[in-house]
């Protein structure tokens, strides 16, 4: 078992044979966590950096959109990619193509996404309550992976909803199917992203298992989750919406994890910085049209809480070359402090509460799920 609190340090995160020496995951996001922001988080001080969720039937059948996906940057020690699908064959097929052709290094599972186009197909949050599906995927991905020496992790949800909770299940067959670790958001898929996480949960599941156990949810600050960690004893954390416009927060917290003072926030001129290496790298990958629009979507999260005229963010929000950044970033006042106001505040999609999780029909009349046909839960997923 894993040991992370030590005194104001703490120790590595032990995958299986994989080393994380930073416990700080970078979760997956669709639409955001391509290699360029990936490579921009690694660089910041991220000690796992995972692509975006991919379909294993996609990748089973060569679709060309979702193996375009799999693209890494030099740099990235370890190829880490998060797979979603609801059948044993297919998640452990993708399993050896990711291992033996791409050369991933770790392997995750989605079973928390809580959007309905999922969930009421049987996938993503809702898939645990089927506890024999449940364990015939785990097992056979672990299997699949074993001949490369590849761990295989896996993250879930609370449950469907207060009523239907899976977690603790979950957790107890993950372990028994040789997970390396699990992640646990502490929401249902009921809540989505609102509210507030439920860390007693990341703790009830941490003392329910002997492997790691990663909290995840509401961690804004460096402290936040120093926070978690001890009050839950989890073994460490994952990071998601976060980090939008705040790759820093990935330099924050390895500053935090080693015991170091913290790093003063930057000022907007140096946020400016960061958003042209964030477009370097997104044109690198992409080239510098497909780049720079995918930038737009990130400039509101960079210039949040800013005292920044309607304009420029306008203007921001519509680049589509190096040309127009550089000119509309030139306008900024490069000396103006980071808003306190931001700090520690929701950052990215939160919502409401659903009325009603969207399930199959008769979904939670029992808890088998080995005989379903769930095909249609992976039709047009690109992440959650």
């Amino acid at each position: 078992m894993v040991s992370v609190v030590e005194g104001p340090q703490t120790r590595p995160l032990q995958l299986g044979s994989l080393t994380v020496d930073i416990p700080v995951v970078l979760a997956p996001m669709a639409g955001i966590t391509n290699a360029a922001f990936r490579q921009l988080c690694r660089e910041q001080g991220a000690g796992l950096y995972v692509c975006e969720m991919i379909t294993s039937r996609g990748i089973v059948e060569r679709d060309a959109k979702t193996l375009g996906m799999l693209q890494f940057d030099p740099g990235e020690s370890t190829r880490s990619v998060q797979l979603y699908g609801t059948d044993p064959y297919y998640m452990a097929e993708a399993a050896k193509i990711l291992c033996g052709e791409y050369g991933v290094g770790h392997v995750d599972m989605n079973f928390g996404c809580p959007v309905p186009k999922v969930t009421r197909k049987g996938g993503g949050a809702a898939l645990p309550w089927k506890r024999d599906l449940l364990e015939a995927i785990l097992r056979s991905v672990v299997k699949a992976a074993e001949p490369y020496g590849v761990p295989v992790t896996c993250k879930t949800r609370k449950g469907i909803d207060d009523d239907h909770l899976t977690y603790l299940d979950a957790g107890r067959i993950a372990e028994q199917a040789g997970i390396a670790a699990i992640a646990l958001h502490g929401r249902t898929a009921q809540q989505s992203y609102s509210g507030q996480a439920d860390w007693e949960s990341i703790a009830t599941l941490k003392n329910h298992v002997t492997i790691p156990v990663l909290g995840n949810g509401d961690i804004w600050e460096a402290a936040d989750a120093l926070a978690m960690i001890d009050k839950t004893g989890a073994d460490g954390v994952v990071i998601g919406r976060g980090c939008l416009g705040r790759p820093w927060l990935f330099r924050d917290l390895a500053d935090a994890f080693a015991g170091r003072p913290g790093q003063r926030l930057p000022s907007s001129g140096e946020v400016a910085i960061m958003v042209r290496r964030h477009a370097e790298l997104l044109a690198g990958l992409m080239g510098e049209q497909r780049g720079l629009t995918d930038l737009r979507k990130h400039m509101a999260w960079y210039f949040k809480g800013f005292p920044v005229g309607g304009d420029i963010r306008h203007d921001l929000g519509t680049v589509s070359s190096f040309a127009e950044l550089d000119d509309h970033l030139a306008r900024l006042d490069p000396a103006l402090p980071y808003p306190a106001e931001v700090l520690g505040r929701p950052r990215g999609r939160q919502g409401s509460p659903r009325g009603k999780v969207s399930l199959p029909e008769g979904w939670l009349a029992d808890s088998c799920g080995l005989d379903l046909e769930l095909s249609g839960a992976e039709i047009g997923v690109s992440g959650g």
